[in-house]
Protein backbone atom coordinates (compact mmCIF):
# COMPACT_ATOMS: atom_id res chain seq x y z
CA UNK A 1 0.00 0.00 0.00
CA UNK A 2 1.30 3.66 -0.81
CA UNK A 3 0.64 6.82 0.63
CA UNK A 4 1.06 10.28 -1.07
CA UNK A 5 1.81 13.27 1.45
CA UNK A 6 2.18 16.51 0.71
CA UNK A 7 0.53 18.85 3.60
CA UNK A 8 1.37 22.72 4.38
CA UNK A 9 -0.30 21.95 7.92
CA UNK A 10 1.88 19.43 9.62
CA UNK A 11 -0.05 18.98 12.47
CA UNK A 12 0.25 15.16 13.98
CA UNK A 13 1.59 14.44 10.44
CA UNK A 14 4.67 12.47 11.65
CA UNK A 15 2.72 10.57 14.00
CA UNK A 16 0.05 9.98 11.30
CA UNK A 17 2.97 8.98 9.12
CA UNK A 18 4.85 6.58 11.63
CA UNK A 19 1.58 4.50 11.85
CA UNK A 20 1.10 3.96 8.18
CA UNK A 21 4.77 3.10 7.90
CA UNK A 22 4.17 0.40 10.84
CA UNK A 23 1.47 -0.69 8.61
CA UNK A 24 3.61 -1.61 6.43
CA UNK A 25 2.77 1.58 3.88
CA UNK A 26 5.41 2.88 1.51
CA UNK A 27 5.19 6.75 1.97
CA UNK A 28 5.70 9.03 -1.30
CA UNK A 29 6.17 12.68 -0.45
CA UNK A 30 6.95 16.14 -1.53
CA UNK A 31 9.43 19.15 -0.82
CA UNK A 32 8.75 20.43 2.46
CA UNK A 33 6.67 17.43 4.01
CA UNK A 34 9.23 15.40 2.97
CA UNK A 35 11.86 17.09 4.25
CA UNK A 36 10.22 17.47 7.51
CA UNK A 37 9.76 13.48 7.84
CA UNK A 38 12.59 12.39 7.04
CA UNK A 39 14.36 14.50 9.52
CA UNK A 40 11.79 12.60 11.64
CA UNK A 41 13.46 9.54 10.75
CA UNK A 42 11.07 8.09 8.48
CA UNK A 43 11.75 6.29 4.86
CA UNK A 44 10.47 8.74 2.51
CA UNK A 45 10.46 8.63 -1.06
CA UNK A 46 10.74 12.06 -3.08
CA UNK A 47 7.53 12.09 -5.36
CA UNK A 48 10.31 12.98 -8.40
CA UNK A 49 11.61 9.54 -7.81
CA UNK A 50 7.80 7.93 -9.14
CA UNK A 51 7.68 10.25 -11.65
CA UNK A 52 10.94 10.14 -13.51
CA UNK A 53 10.70 14.14 -13.62
CA UNK A 54 12.40 16.56 -11.32
CA UNK A 55 10.19 19.23 -9.28
CA UNK A 56 9.96 22.29 -11.59
CA UNK A 57 9.62 26.24 -12.01
CA UNK A 58 10.44 26.85 -7.62
CA UNK A 59 8.14 24.09 -7.27
CA UNK A 60 5.07 24.71 -9.78
CA UNK A 61 4.80 21.33 -11.28
CA UNK A 62 5.70 18.89 -8.93
CA UNK A 63 2.29 16.06 -8.60
CA UNK A 64 1.09 17.23 -12.08
CA UNK A 65 1.95 13.68 -13.87
CA UNK A 66 0.01 10.45 -14.89
CA UNK A 67 2.43 8.76 -12.97
CA UNK A 68 0.56 10.49 -9.79
CA UNK A 69 -3.01 10.52 -11.18
CA UNK A 70 -2.77 7.14 -13.44
CA UNK A 71 -2.21 5.48 -9.50
CA UNK A 72 -5.12 7.82 -8.42
CA UNK A 73 -7.83 7.61 -11.14
CA UNK A 74 -7.58 3.86 -12.21
CA UNK A 75 -10.31 2.00 -10.57
CA UNK A 76 -9.27 -1.56 -9.01
CA UNK A 77 -11.74 -3.46 -10.11
CA UNK A 78 -11.93 -2.34 -13.56
CA UNK A 79 -9.30 -4.73 -16.03
CA UNK A 80 -8.67 -2.48 -18.59
CA UNK A 81 -7.65 0.23 -16.12
CA UNK A 82 -5.14 -2.18 -13.88
CA UNK A 83 -3.89 -2.99 -16.89
CA UNK A 84 -3.43 -0.06 -18.59
CA UNK A 85 -1.54 1.05 -15.73
CA UNK A 86 1.01 -1.58 -15.49
CA UNK A 87 1.64 -1.08 -19.04
CA UNK A 88 2.98 2.00 -18.25
CA UNK A 89 4.69 1.08 -15.33
CA UNK A 90 2.36 3.38 -12.98
CA UNK A 91 1.63 1.59 -9.74
CA UNK A 92 -1.37 2.61 -7.47
CA UNK A 93 -1.88 5.19 -4.69
CA UNK A 94 -3.86 4.16 -2.29
CA UNK A 95 -4.34 7.16 0.32
CA UNK A 96 -3.63 10.91 -0.08
CA UNK A 97 -2.54 12.77 2.56
CA UNK A 98 -3.16 16.63 1.46
CA UNK A 99 -3.96 20.41 2.88
CA UNK A 100 -3.11 23.27 0.28
CA UNK A 101 -0.99 26.24 0.28
CA UNK A 102 -2.09 28.88 2.53
CA UNK A 103 -3.77 31.11 0.85
CA UNK A 104 -6.01 32.47 3.07
CA UNK A 105 -3.28 33.08 5.81
CA UNK A 106 -1.61 34.62 3.24
CA UNK A 107 -4.31 37.31 2.05
CA UNK A 108 -4.77 38.21 6.08
CA UNK A 109 -0.85 39.23 6.04
CA UNK A 110 -0.88 43.48 5.84
CA UNK A 111 0.50 45.10 2.46
CA UNK A 112 0.83 41.62 1.29
CA UNK A 113 2.28 41.97 -2.23
CA UNK A 114 -0.17 40.47 -5.17
CA UNK A 115 2.86 38.42 -6.25
CA UNK A 116 3.31 36.61 -2.89
CA UNK A 117 -0.82 35.90 -2.92
CA UNK A 118 -0.35 34.61 -6.45
CA UNK A 119 2.78 32.20 -5.32
CA UNK A 120 0.16 30.76 -2.84
CA UNK A 121 -2.27 29.47 -5.50
CA UNK A 122 -1.89 25.76 -4.79
CA UNK A 123 -2.21 23.76 -7.94
CA UNK A 124 -1.08 20.23 -7.37
CA UNK A 125 -2.42 19.98 -3.75
CA UNK A 126 -6.40 20.20 -5.30
CA UNK A 127 -5.83 18.19 -8.26
CA UNK A 128 -4.78 15.47 -6.42
CA UNK A 129 -7.30 16.06 -3.60
CA UNK A 130 -10.01 16.06 -6.72
CA UNK A 131 -8.31 12.94 -8.24
CA UNK A 132 -8.28 10.95 -5.13
CA UNK A 133 -11.77 12.20 -4.40
CA UNK A 134 -13.36 11.06 -7.29
CA UNK A 135 -11.99 7.04 -6.65
CA UNK A 136 -12.82 7.58 -2.75
CA UNK A 137 -14.08 3.76 -3.48
CA UNK A 138 -10.56 2.89 -3.43
CA UNK A 139 -8.37 5.63 -2.40
CA UNK A 140 -8.65 6.99 0.99
CA UNK A 141 -8.43 11.31 0.98
CA UNK A 142 -7.77 12.64 4.02
CA UNK A 143 -7.26 16.78 4.20
CA UNK A 144 -7.96 17.07 7.67
CA UNK A 145 -5.23 16.25 10.69
CA UNK A 146 -8.50 15.34 12.90
CA UNK A 147 -9.18 12.22 10.66
CA UNK A 148 -5.60 11.57 11.22
CA UNK A 149 -7.08 8.83 14.69
CA UNK A 150 -9.91 7.67 12.77
CA UNK A 151 -7.83 6.18 10.25
CA UNK A 152 -5.46 4.83 11.68
CA UNK A 153 -7.59 2.95 14.12
CA UNK A 154 -9.64 1.53 10.73
CA UNK A 155 -6.45 0.06 9.38
CA UNK A 156 -5.04 -1.33 12.63
CA UNK A 157 -8.56 -2.88 13.18
CA UNK A 158 -9.42 -4.05 9.83
CA UNK A 159 -7.01 -3.29 7.15
CA UNK A 160 -8.96 -1.01 5.55
CA UNK A 161 -11.99 1.76 5.99
CA UNK A 162 -15.79 1.48 6.11
CA UNK A 163 -17.37 2.94 2.79
CA UNK A 164 -19.07 5.21 4.76
CA UNK A 165 -16.26 6.80 6.54
CA UNK A 166 -14.36 7.46 2.68
CA UNK A 167 -17.34 8.81 1.84
CA UNK A 168 -17.52 11.19 4.53
CA UNK A 169 -13.66 11.93 3.43
CA UNK A 170 -14.45 12.36 0.10
CA UNK A 171 -17.51 15.02 0.71
CA UNK A 172 -15.11 16.76 3.02
CA UNK A 173 -12.09 16.88 0.22
CA UNK A 174 -14.93 18.57 -2.47
CA UNK A 175 -15.90 20.91 0.32
CA UNK A 176 -12.26 21.78 1.05
CA UNK A 177 -11.24 22.40 -2.43
CA UNK A 178 -14.27 24.12 -3.25
CA UNK A 179 -13.74 26.67 -0.01
CA UNK A 180 -10.36 26.73 -1.04
CA UNK A 181 -11.35 28.08 -5.19
CA UNK A 182 -13.68 30.18 -3.33
CA UNK A 183 -11.82 32.61 -1.33
CA UNK A 184 -9.29 32.82 -4.15
CA UNK A 185 -12.06 33.83 -6.49
CA UNK A 186 -13.48 36.48 -4.14
CA UNK A 187 -10.20 37.88 -3.40
CA UNK A 188 -8.90 38.52 -7.06
CA UNK A 189 -11.98 39.79 -7.82
CA UNK A 190 -11.47 43.04 -5.25
CA UNK A 191 -7.75 43.21 -6.99
CA UNK A 192 -8.01 42.39 -10.36
CA UNK A 193 -9.75 42.51 -13.34
CA UNK A 194 -12.57 45.05 -14.78
CA UNK A 195 -15.04 44.18 -12.29
CA UNK A 196 -13.30 45.17 -9.02
CA UNK A 197 -16.23 47.26 -7.59
CA UNK A 198 -18.87 45.61 -9.00
CA UNK A 199 -21.13 42.32 -8.13
CA UNK A 200 -20.11 39.38 -9.70
CA UNK A 201 -22.34 37.41 -11.93
CA UNK A 202 -21.50 34.43 -10.09
CA UNK A 203 -20.84 33.99 -6.29
CA UNK A 204 -19.49 31.67 -4.33
CA UNK A 205 -19.72 32.16 -0.40
CA UNK A 206 -17.55 29.92 1.92
CA UNK A 207 -18.61 29.40 5.10
CA UNK A 208 -17.17 27.67 8.15
CA UNK A 209 -19.05 25.83 10.95
CA UNK A 210 -18.22 27.72 14.20
CA UNK A 211 -20.86 26.63 16.63
CA UNK A 212 -23.79 24.62 16.92
CA UNK A 213 -26.37 27.05 18.45
CA UNK A 214 -29.09 26.21 21.44
CA UNK A 215 -31.70 26.85 18.99
CA UNK A 216 -33.34 28.64 16.20
CA UNK A 217 -35.89 31.72 16.25
CA UNK A 218 -37.97 29.32 18.05
CA UNK A 219 -36.83 25.61 20.11
CA UNK A 220 -38.07 23.21 17.64
CA UNK A 221 -35.71 24.56 14.89
CA UNK A 222 -32.58 23.49 14.91
CA UNK A 223 -29.79 25.83 14.24
CA UNK A 224 -25.93 26.67 13.40
CA UNK A 225 -23.77 29.65 12.90
CA UNK A 226 -21.13 29.53 9.92
CA UNK A 227 -18.36 31.98 10.36
CA UNK A 228 -17.24 33.68 6.75
CA UNK A 229 -13.63 33.15 6.41
CA UNK A 230 -11.57 36.67 6.20
CA UNK A 231 -14.30 38.89 7.40
CA UNK A 232 -14.67 40.26 10.84
CA UNK A 233 -17.81 40.55 13.16
CA UNK A 234 -19.46 37.75 15.43
CA UNK A 235 -17.25 34.84 13.67
CA UNK A 236 -14.57 36.44 16.13
CA UNK A 237 -16.46 36.57 19.33
CA UNK A 238 -15.41 34.99 22.63
CA UNK A 239 -17.59 33.61 25.23
CA UNK A 240 -16.19 34.22 28.59
CA UNK A 241 -19.61 32.81 30.34
CA UNK A 242 -23.52 31.73 30.61
CA UNK A 243 -25.67 29.21 28.45
CA UNK A 244 -25.17 28.26 24.55
CA UNK A 245 -26.12 30.74 22.27
CA UNK A 246 -29.08 30.50 19.89
CA UNK A 247 -30.09 32.14 16.73
CA UNK A 248 -31.91 35.29 18.33
CA UNK A 249 -29.54 35.78 20.29
CA UNK A 250 -26.61 36.29 17.00
CA UNK A 251 -29.17 38.30 15.75
CA UNK A 252 -29.14 40.45 18.60
CA UNK A 253 -25.53 40.54 19.41
CA UNK A 254 -25.09 41.56 15.79
CA UNK A 255 -27.26 44.46 16.31
CA UNK A 256 -26.19 45.92 19.39
CA UNK A 257 -22.92 45.51 18.07
CA UNK A 258 -23.66 47.84 14.91
CA UNK A 259 -25.33 50.00 17.12
CA UNK A 260 -22.19 50.20 19.63
CA UNK A 261 -19.36 50.62 17.29
CA UNK A 262 -20.99 53.51 15.38
CA UNK A 263 -19.39 55.74 18.09
CA UNK A 264 -16.13 56.99 19.92
CA UNK A 265 -17.64 58.28 22.65
CA UNK A 266 -18.95 56.26 25.82
CA UNK A 267 -22.05 54.56 24.45
CA UNK A 268 -24.40 51.46 25.60
CA UNK A 269 -27.24 50.49 23.54
CA UNK A 270 -29.48 47.79 24.60
CA UNK A 271 -31.55 45.92 22.54
CA UNK A 272 -34.91 43.37 22.07
CA UNK A 273 -35.58 41.56 19.18
CA UNK A 274 -33.04 43.95 16.90
CA UNK A 275 -34.35 47.01 17.84
CA UNK A 276 -32.95 49.18 20.30
CA UNK A 277 -35.08 50.17 23.45
CA UNK A 278 -32.53 52.25 24.77
CA UNK A 279 -29.40 54.21 23.54
CA UNK A 280 -26.78 56.51 24.83
CA UNK A 281 -24.20 58.49 25.14
CA UNK A 282 -22.34 59.61 28.23
CA UNK A 283 -19.08 61.32 30.46
CA UNK A 284 -17.94 57.36 31.00
CA UNK A 285 -19.76 54.16 30.72
CA UNK A 286 -21.66 54.09 33.53
CA UNK A 287 -23.59 57.51 32.72
CA UNK A 288 -24.17 55.72 29.63
CA UNK A 289 -25.65 52.50 30.83
CA UNK A 290 -27.96 54.51 33.07
CA UNK A 291 -29.19 56.72 30.31
CA UNK A 292 -29.45 53.75 27.86
CA UNK A 293 -31.23 52.37 30.76
CA UNK A 294 -33.59 54.96 31.73
CA UNK A 295 -35.01 55.06 28.09
CA UNK A 296 -37.19 51.86 28.48
CA UNK A 297 -36.40 50.16 31.61
CA UNK A 298 -39.73 47.41 31.28
CA UNK A 299 -38.43 46.35 27.59
CA UNK A 300 -34.56 45.99 28.76
CA UNK A 301 -35.84 43.03 30.17
CA UNK A 302 -34.54 39.68 28.86
CA UNK A 303 -32.21 42.80 26.67
CA UNK A 304 -29.13 42.45 25.20
CA UNK A 305 -26.41 44.94 26.13
CA UNK A 306 -24.00 46.39 23.30
CA UNK A 307 -21.16 48.40 25.09
CA UNK A 308 -18.37 50.39 23.06
CA UNK A 309 -15.49 50.45 25.89
CA UNK A 310 -13.93 47.93 28.58
CA UNK A 311 -16.64 46.98 31.03
CA UNK A 312 -15.77 47.96 34.44
CA UNK A 313 -16.65 46.81 38.49
CA UNK A 314 -19.46 49.75 38.46
CA UNK A 315 -20.95 48.89 35.27
CA UNK A 316 -21.36 45.51 35.52
CA UNK A 317 -23.09 45.71 39.29
CA UNK A 318 -25.84 47.82 37.74
CA UNK A 319 -26.15 45.20 34.66
CA UNK A 320 -26.28 42.53 36.91
CA UNK A 321 -29.49 44.56 38.35
CA UNK A 322 -31.28 43.37 35.37
CA UNK A 323 -32.45 40.48 34.18
CA UNK A 324 -30.23 40.21 30.71
CA UNK A 325 -29.45 37.85 28.13
CA UNK A 326 -26.27 39.09 26.62
CA UNK A 327 -23.60 41.57 27.58
CA UNK A 328 -20.95 42.29 24.02
CA UNK A 329 -18.17 44.52 25.01
CA UNK A 330 -14.75 45.13 23.58
CA UNK A 331 -13.51 44.03 26.71
CA UNK A 332 -13.97 43.10 30.84
CA UNK A 333 -11.78 44.06 33.64
CA UNK A 334 -11.44 40.37 35.82
CA UNK A 335 -13.23 42.32 38.71
CA UNK A 336 -15.98 43.12 36.68
CA UNK A 337 -16.00 39.47 34.83
CA UNK A 338 -16.28 37.73 38.61
CA UNK A 339 -19.39 40.17 39.30
CA UNK A 340 -21.18 39.38 35.98
CA UNK A 341 -20.74 35.11 36.72
CA UNK A 342 -21.99 35.74 39.00
CA UNK A 343 -25.09 35.62 37.15
CA UNK A 344 -25.62 31.63 36.22
CA UNK A 345 -27.16 32.05 32.86
CA UNK A 346 -25.74 35.68 31.27
CA UNK A 347 -23.88 35.00 28.44
CA UNK A 348 -20.91 37.53 28.39
CA UNK A 349 -19.36 37.97 24.49
CA UNK A 350 -15.75 39.63 24.00
CA UNK A 351 -15.57 40.99 20.52
CA UNK A 352 -12.22 43.33 20.20
CA UNK A 353 -10.54 45.30 17.83
CA UNK A 354 -14.12 47.23 17.15
CA UNK A 355 -13.60 49.95 15.05
CA UNK A 356 -10.61 48.77 12.58
CA UNK A 357 -12.42 46.46 9.60
CA UNK A 358 -14.32 46.96 6.90
CA UNK A 359 -18.00 46.23 6.61
CA UNK A 360 -18.92 43.45 4.62
CA UNK A 361 -22.11 43.28 1.81
CA UNK A 362 -25.52 42.45 3.39
CA UNK A 363 -27.24 39.42 2.27
CA UNK A 364 -30.59 37.87 3.15
CA UNK A 365 -32.19 34.94 2.33
CA UNK A 366 -35.49 34.20 0.78
CA UNK A 367 -36.78 31.29 -1.41
CA UNK A 368 -35.00 30.13 -4.08
CA UNK A 369 -31.61 32.59 -3.62
CA UNK A 370 -29.85 35.51 -1.71
CA UNK A 371 -30.31 39.27 -1.69
CA UNK A 372 -26.92 41.06 -1.64
CA UNK A 373 -26.52 44.43 -0.74
CA UNK A 374 -23.79 47.21 -0.09
CA UNK A 375 -24.07 47.57 3.88
CA UNK A 376 -25.66 50.54 4.76
CA UNK A 377 -22.68 52.77 6.30
CA UNK A 378 -23.38 55.70 4.13
CA UNK A 379 -22.94 59.13 6.41
CA UNK A 380 -24.10 62.49 5.59
CA UNK A 381 -22.15 65.24 6.84
CA UNK A 382 -24.09 67.97 8.90
CA UNK A 383 -23.08 70.62 5.90
CA UNK A 384 -24.67 68.42 3.56
CA UNK A 385 -27.66 68.27 4.77
CA UNK A 386 -30.09 71.04 4.29
CA UNK A 387 -32.78 73.10 6.59
CA UNK A 388 -35.90 73.23 4.40
CA UNK A 389 -37.77 75.84 7.35
CA UNK A 390 -37.44 79.21 8.35
CA UNK A 391 -36.21 78.39 11.90
CA UNK A 392 -32.85 76.44 12.08
CA UNK A 393 -31.99 74.25 14.74
CA UNK A 394 -29.98 75.19 17.76
CA UNK A 395 -26.58 73.47 18.24
CA UNK A 396 -27.74 71.40 21.20
CA UNK A 397 -30.63 70.20 18.82
CA UNK A 398 -27.81 69.63 16.32
CA UNK A 399 -25.96 67.09 18.28
CA UNK A 400 -29.16 65.54 19.19
CA UNK A 401 -30.45 65.10 15.88
CA UNK A 402 -27.13 64.00 14.35
CA UNK A 403 -26.88 60.93 17.22
CA UNK A 404 -30.72 60.28 16.27
CA UNK A 405 -29.72 60.01 13.07
CA UNK A 406 -26.63 57.46 13.03
CA UNK A 407 -29.11 55.07 14.99
CA UNK A 408 -32.60 55.48 13.47
CA UNK A 409 -30.67 53.09 10.63
CA UNK A 410 -30.40 50.38 12.79
CA UNK A 411 -34.45 50.58 13.39
CA UNK A 412 -36.59 48.17 11.59
CA UNK A 413 -39.06 50.36 9.80
CA UNK A 414 -41.15 52.63 9.18
CA UNK A 415 -38.96 53.79 12.00
CA UNK A 416 -39.34 56.77 13.90
CA UNK A 417 -36.79 57.50 16.79
CA UNK A 418 -37.04 60.73 20.04
CA UNK A 419 -34.04 61.68 21.40
CA UNK A 420 -33.03 64.29 24.04
CA UNK A 421 -29.89 64.79 25.58
CA UNK A 422 -27.48 62.43 24.08
CA UNK A 423 -30.46 59.32 25.20
CA UNK A 424 -32.89 57.79 22.94
CA UNK A 425 -36.35 58.53 24.84
CA UNK A 426 -39.16 56.92 22.75
CA UNK A 427 -38.64 54.57 19.70
CA UNK A 428 -41.70 53.68 17.18
CA UNK A 429 -40.32 50.56 14.97
CA UNK A 430 -41.65 48.39 12.67
CA UNK A 431 -44.93 50.15 11.84
CA UNK A 432 -47.04 49.64 8.32
CA UNK A 433 -47.70 53.37 8.43
CA UNK A 434 -45.26 56.22 9.48
CA UNK A 435 -47.65 57.63 12.03
CA UNK A 436 -48.72 54.93 13.50
CA UNK A 437 -44.38 54.77 14.30
CA UNK A 438 -44.51 58.26 15.58
CA UNK A 439 -47.05 57.74 17.66
CA UNK A 440 -46.07 54.48 19.30
CA UNK A 441 -42.23 56.34 20.00
CA UNK A 442 -44.32 59.36 21.38
CA UNK A 443 -46.22 56.87 23.59
CA UNK A 444 -42.87 55.37 24.43
CA UNK A 445 -41.52 58.63 25.89
CA UNK A 446 -43.63 59.84 27.31
CA UNK A 447 -43.17 63.79 29.15
CA UNK A 448 -39.69 62.93 27.53
CA UNK A 449 -41.09 63.65 24.30
CA UNK A 450 -41.40 67.55 25.18
CA UNK A 451 -38.12 68.89 24.06
CA UNK A 452 -36.93 65.90 21.99
CA UNK A 453 -35.78 65.81 18.59
CA UNK A 454 -36.99 63.40 15.80
CA UNK A 455 -35.68 61.08 13.18
CA UNK A 456 -37.33 59.07 10.65
CA UNK A 457 -36.17 56.86 8.73
CA UNK A 458 -38.13 57.85 5.58
CA UNK A 459 -39.82 60.86 4.36
CA UNK A 460 -43.04 61.67 5.55
CA UNK A 461 -45.86 61.30 3.38
CA UNK A 462 -48.47 63.23 4.83
CA UNK A 463 -47.94 66.47 7.24
CA UNK A 464 -49.97 64.70 10.04
CA UNK A 465 -47.01 63.02 11.53
CA UNK A 466 -45.69 66.93 11.89
CA UNK A 467 -49.40 67.66 13.29
CA UNK A 468 -49.11 64.49 15.69
CA UNK A 469 -45.41 65.89 17.22
CA UNK A 470 -45.99 69.31 17.27
CA UNK A 471 -48.61 68.28 19.92
CA UNK A 472 -46.40 66.27 22.11
CA UNK A 473 -43.32 68.87 22.06
CA UNK A 474 -40.61 67.92 19.73
CA UNK A 475 -38.24 70.89 18.86
CA UNK A 476 -36.82 69.77 15.65
CA UNK A 477 -37.22 66.84 12.71
CA UNK A 478 -34.83 64.62 11.16
CA UNK A 479 -35.51 62.82 8.04
CA UNK A 480 -34.82 61.97 4.40
CA UNK A 481 -36.89 64.21 2.79
CA UNK A 482 -38.07 62.49 -0.81
CA UNK A 483 -41.60 62.69 -1.11
CA UNK A 484 -43.93 64.45 -3.30
CA UNK A 485 -46.11 66.25 -0.33
CA UNK A 486 -42.75 67.44 1.01
CA UNK A 487 -43.68 70.91 0.73
CA UNK A 488 -46.77 70.33 2.82
CA UNK A 489 -44.58 68.93 5.71
CA UNK A 490 -42.13 71.72 5.49
CA UNK A 491 -45.28 74.39 5.69
CA UNK A 492 -46.20 72.90 8.90
CA UNK A 493 -43.09 72.60 10.50
CA UNK A 494 -42.90 76.53 9.78
CA UNK A 495 -46.35 76.94 11.58
CA UNK A 496 -45.18 75.40 14.77
CA UNK A 497 -41.80 76.58 14.61
CA UNK A 498 -40.32 73.41 14.30
CA UNK A 499 -36.41 73.47 12.26
CA UNK A 500 -36.29 70.35 10.11
CA UNK A 501 -33.35 69.08 8.40
CA UNK A 502 -32.97 66.90 4.74
CA UNK A 503 -30.33 64.49 4.63
CA UNK A 504 -31.11 63.64 1.04
CA UNK A 505 -30.61 59.88 2.19
CA UNK A 506 -33.36 57.11 3.25
CA UNK A 507 -32.66 54.46 5.84
CA UNK A 508 -34.84 51.59 5.38
CA UNK A 509 -34.31 48.55 7.33
CA UNK A 510 -35.80 45.41 6.69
Amino acid sequence: MRALISVSDKTGIVDFVRGLVDLGWEIISTGGTSKALKESGISVKDVSDITGFPEIMDGRVKTLHPAVHGGLLALRDNSEHMAKIKELGIEPIDLVCVNLYPFEATIAKPEVELHDVIENIDIGGPSMVRSAAKNYRDVIIVVDPGFYPAILDNLRSQGSLPLELKEDLAVQAYSHTARYDAIISNYLAKKIGSNKESFMNTKTLPLDKAQDLRYGENPHQKAIFYKVPGEYGLGNIKQLHGKELSFNNFIDLDAAWSIAKEFTKPAVTIIKHTNPCGTALGNNLLDAYNKALSCDPKSAFGSIIGLNKIVDSEVAQEMSKLFVEAVIAPGYTDEALLILQEKKNIRVIVLDDYFNHDQQNDVKRVTGGLLVQVKDTKEVPFDEMKCVTHLHPEQHMVADMLFAWKIVKHIRSNAILLVKDGKTVGVGAGQMSRVDAVELALKKAGDEATGAVLASDAFFPFRDSVDTVNKAGIKAIIQPGGSLRDQESIDACNEYGIPMLFTGVRHFKH
